[in-house]
């Protein structure tokens, strides 16, 4: 998932539900939700721009899945045409929706090898074994392992993730 200016990427649309234009969206919150009170959801347009989309209705379908009604989209045909699309809301409501020990959290953390800062994680990219922290470093994309191999410490109260990286890691990228 990602952070731009105020938005928080939470996950995909999946697929389609019905024939009346429902959506899957696919999400890294953390926890099983409905969504309660959520408005407003948002996707970037072809010229990056983010777009607005109300929310007609929201079920929960399983831990990272619910069912959802967005206005303007009616028909099952109109709903294929957003499966895919990444989905933004906004910080706010991230921040009532997003379980505290979810990694989607670790945006915007401090990342740490040596007490020397290697950068803020820009991205979290959750896979089956261990979870990916995108960071520029040097100008350059980098990305981050955190598991039981390399993760020392997650500081939440200063914001800081501390890691002890493989040899050459980080010359992967920078070379």
């Amino acid at each position: 998932m990602k952070v731009t200016n105020q938005y928080i990427s939470i996950g995909r649309f999946a697929g389609t539900h019905g024939l009346k234009g429902e959506l899957v969206l696919h999400h890294s919150l953390g926890k099983k939700t409905s969504l309660p009170g959520l408005t407003t959801l948002f996707i970037k347009d072809k010229t990056e721009n983010f777009i607005p989309w109300f929310v007609e209705t929201i079920q929960e379908k399983n831990q990272t899945e619910v069912y959802l009604k967005i206005e303007g989209c009616n028909t099952k045909e109109e709903a294929r045409t957003l499966i895919q699309k990444e989905v933004w809301i906004g910080e706010d409501d991230f921040k009532k929706y997003a379980s505290p020990t979810a990694a989607i959290n670790l945006l915007g953390f401090t990342i740490l090898e040596n007490n020397k800062i290697l950068g803020i994680v820009e991205e979290v990219i959750e896979q089956p074994h261990q979870v990916l922290c995108r960071i520029t470093l040097q100008g350059k994309e980098v990305l981050i392992p955190l598991h039981e191999a390399t993760l020392q410490k997650i500081d939440r109260n200063s914001n800081s993730i501390y890691v002890t990286l493989p040899e050459g890691l980080l010359d992967v990228y920078l070379s």
